[in-house]
């Protein structure tokens, strides 16, 4: 049981589109990511996310609508969602999903991530 520094954890990588484990508990991870740019369009068609962001904001796309999700607020994009983050600007996030979530959802390509780093 010891408390987590989200900055200080924010602060040990550079890289983008790839999150990094700083929790876990009853099967859920918590994760930490830095976003810029476009990601992938895709959906998970068995877990729901939870997208928190730490410093900045981003654009969360749906097919239908935008929303922009600004520090200090967080969006849930349920299972089976279409989706794609889009930050203009650099955005850290704090991501809440299962642990069987893949980050790329249902696409497979080069962001996709297999096995996330602890940090």
């Amino acid at each position: 049981m010891e408390k987590v520094n989200l900055a200080e954890k924010l602060s040990l990588f550079k890289e983008q589109w790839n999150p990094k484990v700083v929790g876990e508990l009853n099967g859920q991870l918590v994760k930490v990511a830095k976003f810029k740019g476009p990601f992938v369009w895709h959906h998970h068609d068995d877990e729901d996310e939870l997208f928190y962001v730490v410093k900045g904001r981003f654009d969360m796309e749906f097919q239908d609508k935008t929303v922009t999700i600004r520090e200090g607020e967080f969006i849930i994009v349920p299972r089976g969602v279409e989706h794609r983050p889009n930050a203009q600007e650099e955005c850290e996030v704090m991501l809440f999903e299962p642990a069987s979530t893949l980050n790329t959802g249902n696409v497979e390509n080069e962001r996709t991530l297999h096995r996330l780093e602890s940090i």
